[in-house]
């Protein structure tokens, strides 16, 4: 009898109705949080050149699995490391860090990792080196630029560069970048800081004046925002800068390279152009020190009202040799100066997945610590300010959980479910904009008395949610 009363019981709870109420959710956390995922070398993927197909994917896929879990909603994932792709292309070949120089490997690396990071509702974020073309004297493939135009080239080192001021080589990288924007669903355009040569090789035979060598990369930063602006505006385009933008700057900073001047990377003049929708300067340094992170963030904070810095920080120093003492702590720290100083939004973005993946040092423990919910990227409403429609939903509940499902008319990006108890809201999971349904486990659905699918625009711009009451 006592079973018999049970599932009674059981079964009413099922029969409880979810009504959609003329209410509102706050709302969800917002922050860029994002790891470098860098293909040179091979320093954090694949682990070596000549893998099977399987092997890579099953590689990338751990890492998205693990960044996830991290609570992280970004991948960068350097997709043209020296004028060759991890994306099937007719303008450059098949990078020799993949299968070897020129080699199919038997599938779309980056088509894949922007099907799997989506199905989390992550970002992938293309990163291409515009500039360096060969590094170390490795082979290149048949239709390498190398080959095909020796005379774009010029020597650093054991390292080749496309001239900047040769306008064919600036037209070729354009092509080159916007031929991804327009065939893949990315959510960002990601540059490093290789425009010119790091000290001792800045000084390359080119003939040109270091202000000549800043007019050529300003116009080429700036083209490459207004066209990728024109083909897809939500895509994110993103700048990651030498931390420093000239010795003292601020005046208490110390330094032996000259972005400005070394690199014709002038940063502090794109933002305040609005030529990137952020900048990401890699301030790789303790929180104190001749090169203070706080002192350097403090500073790139204060050079734009409008548009946001998120800092590139240095996990792979945790216990290093480089810099031995460092611990996992010093990343919280990071994290919580950039979080007070930061105007618009906040971010992070980590150098690079490996230190974070292989937990050095303790860092995943320490980033629990910080990364407490799932968030939501900011907005960039200057790219397109429209919010998406109200969905309308339903739920039911089951023996596995809460059947969540949702219409609209097919503007939302992303959604954003949230779930609250007693009045006390907190985002659940991050979707993206093809899903229309998400069943919320038993052990959870049985706490709650309300539901929000919040829709967000390809800009991130927030929309009114539905939400659903017992």
């Amino acid at each position: 009898m006592k079973r018999i009363f049970l599932l009674f019981l059981f079964l009413c709870q099922l029969a409880q109705a979810w009504q959609q109420v003329n209410e509102n959710a706050p709302e969800p956390p917002r922050e860029f949080r994002a790891a470098w995922v860098a293909t040179v070398f091979n320093l954090d993927w694949p682990s070596r050149a000549g893998l099977s197909a399987e092997q890579q994917k099953q590689e990338l896929l751990t890492i998205i699995t693990q960044a996830h879990k991290l609570k992280l909603n970004a991948i960068i994932l350097q997709v043209r490391p020296n004028g060759d792709t991890f994306y099937k292309s007719s303008l450059e070949p098949w990078s020799g860090w993949l299968s070897g120089p020129g080699v199919n490997p038997g599938y779309d690396p980056l088509a894949f990792a922007i099907t799997e990071c989506h199905k989390r509702g992550m970002e992938l974020h293309a990163w291409f080196n515009p500039f360096r073309a060969t590094i170390s004297n490795r082979p290149v493939g048949k239709n390498h630029i190398s080959r095909r135009s020796p005379g774009w080239l010029l020597r650093a080192g054991s390292t080749t560069m496309l001239n900047p001021a040769n306008s064919s080589a600036r037209d070729h990288v354009m092509k080159v970048i916007l031929d991804v924007v327009r065939r893949y669903n990315i959510d960002g355009i990601h540059l490093d800081d290789y425009f010119y040569p790091y000290p001792p090789h800045h000084k390359v035979a080119d003939g040109r004046t270091p202000a000549q060598r800043r007019a050529y990369i300003d116009d080429f930063v700036q083209t490459l925002y207004t066209r990728v602006k024109g083909i897809k505006p939500y895509v994110r385009v993103g700048i990651s800068p030498f931390g420093i933008w000239q010795p003292g700057y601020p005046g208490s900073v110390e330094a032996g390279v000259n972005a400005y001047e070394h690199l014709a990377c002038d940063a502090r003049k794109w933002i305040a152009k609005g030529w990137v929708d952020y900048l990401s300067p890699q301030l790789y340094w303790r929180c104190e020190g001749p090169q203070s992170f706080n002192a350097l963030m403090a500073w790139w904070s204060s050079i734009n009202p409008s548009r946001p810095i998120w800092p590139g920080i240095a996990s792979v120093r945790i216990n290093s040799t480089e810099d031995p003492g460092r611990k996992a702590s010093e990343i919280g720290r990071q994290i919580n100066y950039s979080r007070k100083l930061a105007r618009q939004s906040s971010g992070q973005l980590y150098w690079s997945w490996k230190s974070l993946g292989t937990n050095r040092g303790g860092i995943q423990q320490e980033l629990a610590r910080h990364y407490t919910t799932p968030a939501v990227p900011p907005a960039m409403p200057w790219s397109g300010s429209t919010r998406p429609m109200r969905p309308t939903v339903t739920a039911r509940d089951t023996t596995q959980g809460c059947q969540v499902t949702w219409q609209s008319d097919g503007s939302a990006r992303k959604w954003v479910i949230q779930v609250a108890r007693r009045g006390r809201w907190y985002p659940l999971c991050i979707l993206s904009g093809a899903s229309r349904q998400v069943i919320i486990p038993a052990k959870v659905a049985s706490n709650i008395d309300r539901i929000a699918v919040r829709p967000l625009s390809g800009t991130g711009v927030s929309g009114a949610p539905g939400v659903l009451a017992r």
